[in-house]
């Protein structure tokens, strides 16, 4: 009798994953009773919310800083944002203002062997703190490498990449600091956060 009861148990079994399996195949599907409508609400969360534009991001704001380096290039810091882990982030954009491609100076990336050795990148910038008499270099991480934008080479004529440099965070009374960026002037930048 047991054998009989294991049988049936197991047909059981069988069908009850056929209907299952056919019920949430038949809600996959949509069945939604004949209607053909696409669904709206998709459609007017993706206008409304949209893919709206980082005030860091964009250009709408006013830069920070201009800075007008050799050959043409051109750096604009739109944020310096320190954040609640010790850190100042400045970003912007650098730029071919020149009508040539102009190879980038492997100066930018400083004369750290640490560094220039992870190729170029702006990491021979720092910030400096003239209340406090401090400077803070940008960050590396645990190999080496520069908390900044790397690899690139050259810049195309009218070309323009966004740039980041992580650097340590200054004292919290300090808003005002001066960026320096290696064949390029210095010029003081206001830190928000």
């Amino acid at each position: 009798m047991s054998m009989r009861f294991t049988g049936k148990a197991r047909r059981g079994m069988v069908a009850l994953a056929a209907v299952a399996g056919l019920a949430l195949g038949s809600a996959a599907c949509g069945g939604g009773g004949g209607d053909d409508k696409k669904p709206e609400s998709s459609a007017s969360a993706s206008t409304a919310s949209g893919s709206q534009p980082d005030p860091q991001e964009g250009q709408s704001q006013e830069p920070l800083a201009e800075l007008k380096g050799p050959s043409g290039l051109n750096l604009q810091i739109t944020a310096a944002v320190r954040d609640s882990g010790g850190f100042v982030t400045v970003s912007g954009a650098f730029k071919n203002d020149s009508g040539t491609v102009v190879t980038i100076p492997s100066a930018l990336s400083g004369n750290e062997t640490e560094i220039m050795n992870n190729g170029r990148s702006l990491g021979g910038a720092t910030l400096v703190d003239s209340k406090s008499k401090k400077r803070y270099y940008v960050l590396r991480d645990t190999e080496g490498r520069p908390l900044t934008t790397t690899g690139f080479s050259t810049l195309k004529a009218g070309e323009s990449i966004d740039v980041f440099l992580q650097f340590p965070s200054p004292p919290a009374d300090t808003t005002d600091v001066s960026f320096q960026l290696p064949l390029f002037p210095s010029a003081v930048i206001k830190v928000s956060g």
